[in-house]
């Protein structure tokens, strides 16, 4: 079987495990070189490990919202493998839980920069140093949180909604050399999502017509898809992954 990724380097933040591993791991086996990031460099050197290696992937800790780090990522990319053609926003985060009236406005902030801020910069630095030139595309990975009310964790689908929106806005911007998408999960069995379901995945699995929760290969497949040749006529597009929950009238 070809390899469709062959020649090709994305970028995949937040990449030390869970969807962001996914993602790497599904694109190495087809073929790209994959620079990988998240905060702590431990973790993720064992994700380079596990990706096979530095003749496939490389890790560039450091935090997603800050600029520089986002800038030595695309550069390395570049001086490693020749190249930065797919970007995927994976970094995500949650700090908190409870009713929006509780809400401290300070870690509301950070979710801000966090789970928005930082993916429209990643996408300026990749544009600016590659794909504005040799085109490419991204996949930001939002969630069905951002697509209706979902108490106890609004802000956070508050954030999703709005990269679910950045994502579109983008694609009518960067087209035609730029593809743009995004992907929406239900609950995938993470670490992040842990509170989601721990002590009570059957109760919560039951509401889903597939009658499981995800895992991160679920979501991984789909990115992949995005980013390929076989989705060359699809920008702009926020396709849900929930193993149709969201049918059901159920969040998360």
């Amino acid at each position: 079987m070809g390899k469709p990724f062959a020649g090709r380097t994305a970028i995949v933040t937040g990449a030390s495990r869970g969807i962001g591993f996914a993602v790497a791991e599904r694109l190495v086996a087809d073929g790209a070189k994959v620079v990988v990031t998240a905060r702590k460099p431990e973790p993720l050197a064992e994700a380079v490990d596990r990706l096979g290696g530095s003749e496939h992937a490389i890790g560039v800790p450091g935090h997603a919202d800050d600029p520089d780090h986002q800038r030595e990522t695309v550069e390395r990319a570049i001086e490693t493998f020749g190249g930065a053609d797919f970007l995927v926003n994976n970094t995500g985060i949650n700090p908190v839980y409870g009713p929006l009236l509780d809400l401290d406005l300070g870690a509301a902030r950070k979710i801000v920069e966090v789970n928005c801020l930082a993916a429209l910069s990643w996408v300026q630095q990749v544009h600016r140093a590659w794909m504005g030139e040799h085109g490419g595309a991204i996949v930001n990975v939002s969630s069905i949180a951002g697509q209706r009310p979902a108490p106890g964790i609004g802000f956070y689908g508050a954030t999703k909604a709005m990269l679910s929106y950045l994502t579109q806005e983008l694609a009518v911007e960067l087209g035609p050399r730029v593809r743009v998408n995004a992907v929406a999960p239900g609950v995938v069995k993470t670490r992040f999502a842990t509170k989601l379901y721990e002590g009570k995945e059957d109760e919560v699995a039951a509401a889903y017509p597939l009658k499981r929760l995800g895992v991160p290969d679920d979501v991984g497949s789909v990115v992949a898809f995005l980013l390929s040749e076989d989705a060359v006529w699809m920008t702009g597009q926020v396709l849900v992954v929930d193993g149709g929950v969201t049918l059901t009238g159920n969040g998360m």
